[in-house]
């Protein structure tokens, strides 16, 4: 029988997301001065306030509120009138040393032995219904609000954007789980003042349907543009008038988009956020792990839609156990208990290898506390940090390396495919 799924996605300038952002941006800092700094750092913001917390071990100096201040500015929340903005905020600092009894438990005399930083369950998925292995319906809301976000900041078009926004996207599929149709589309952004809320609305729902979607349909792949049709119902700021947004109109905290960040309701999350996390806390690490396994899988063949779960003990590095869920699409004649199996043999699962198979003591997670932590194009780039009083770092990093597909050919191997 067909049916509905909906995936929902929020913007870079959405409170939650900003404060990912600079949990993440703090992060990136500590670990380009010292790569093995221990970081767990949160971050509230609310009208004209900054709040970062936490804990943090290291040997490097950075300035937390001018980082905090150049996130917000690079956002885009630059006007006083937004009732937040980066020049004037206030930001305060709570940030202290991380405790003894949690870094016991990590560190070790053999780096290979290095323990979870903390006990839990991640889930990975990769599903073939799109070129980066991601659910559909996520993959179109995240490109609905990374083209918004990049008309606001060309300024030639919808020159009444502002930095929060929402988006929702509900597929319909057929008794095979195809997407046949996009059955809606929300869109929430806030704006400037209008003179008239009728016009307003009027104008943000035309622009939105014939500047926005036209974009976002250009760059996908043919079989998807075909899903958008006339029949499409569009709910455009459905609340009607959206100038109060952002951090005025509701605090934001680090690690609340934790569905955002992953896969939209698709698969399975344990419930760990990412941002502001060093990559010895699993709820991090193993999940960018894990996405990296079910994606080699669905790439290699193995099956057409994968889920992978891994659980730790704090303070224990081998993990308790790797279940794989393959929702009978297999390809292979063998059971998905068999499949865990072997993908144990593949992939070391304990915390040191992840951290060194995925390079993540390298400062590379700003990119993906907005717009999703999976299914991103990995990239080789040079970033420079400013620390230390002054100093200047200058570091050549790959981003999003758990998307990378390097296991393919092994996994081929393995599986005899």
């Amino acid at each position: 029988m067909p049916y509905l799924f909906t995936s929902e996605s929020v913007s870079e300038g959405h409170p939650d997301k900003i404060a990912d952002q600079i949990s993440d941006s703090l992060l990136d800092h500590f670990l380009a001065f010292d790569p093995d700094s221990k970081v767990a750092c949160e971050t509230l913001v609310t009208t004209g306030l900054v709040t970062l917390a936490g804990e943090v071990k290291t040997t490097a100096y950075v300035d937390v509120q001018n980082i905090a201040r150049d996130v917000i500015n690079r956002i885009g929340y630059t006007k006083g009138e937004y009732m937040f903005d980066g020049n004037s905020c206030g930001v305060i600092s709570a940030i202290h040393e991380q405790s003894p009894d949690i870094n016991q438990g990590v560190d070790r005399d053999s780096e290979d032995e290095q323990g979870a930083g903390d006990q839990g369950m991640m889930f990975g998925y990769a599903t073939t219904e799109t070129d980066n292995y991601m659910p559909l319906a996520l993959n179109i809301s995240h490109s609905i609000l990374m083209e918004l976000a990049a008309i606001r900041k060309e300024g030639k078009e919808m020159t009444y954007l502002r930095p929060d926004a929402k988006s929702q996207v509900t597929i319909e599929y057929d008794d095979n789980n195809h997407p046949v149709r996009i059955d809606a589309v929300v869109v929430s952004t806030q704006h400037d003042e209008f003179d008239n809320e009728d016009n307003m609305l009027k104008k943000i729902k035309q622009d939105v349907i014939n500047i926005l979607i036209p974009r976002v349909i250009a760059k996908m792949k043919p079989e998807n543009q075909e899903l958008f049709n006339d029949q499409i119902k569009y709910h455009i700021n459905p609340t009607g008038k959206f100038v109060i947004g952002g951090p005025h109109g509701d605090a934001g905290l680090t690690g609340r988009k934790i569905i955002v960040d992953t896969y939209g309701g698709k698969g399975a999350h344990g419930g760990g956020a990412f941002s502001g996390k060093d990559p010895s806390k699993v709820d991090r690490s193993a999940a960018y792990a894990t996405r990296h396994i079910a994606k080699n899988l669905v790439a290699a063949g193995v099956a057409n839609e994968v889920l992978v779960q891994v659980s730790y003990a704090i303070g224990v590095a081998e993990p308790m156990g790797i279940y794989v869920n393959t929702y009978g699409t297999a390809n292979v004649d063998m059971n998905d208990g068999e499949i865990a199996k072997i993908v144990e043999k593949i992939f070391d699962m304990r915390p040191a290898y992840i951290i060194k198979r995925l390079k993540l003591k390298e400062p590379i997670y700003s990119e993906s506390a907005a717009y999703g932590h999976m299914g991103r194009a990995p990239e080789v780039k040079q970033v420079i940090f400013k620390g230390n009083g002054g100093d200047e770092v200058k570091k050549v990093v790959e981003t999003f390396t758990w998307e990378k597909l390097d296991y393919v050919d092994q996994v081929k191997e393995a599986f005899k495919l």
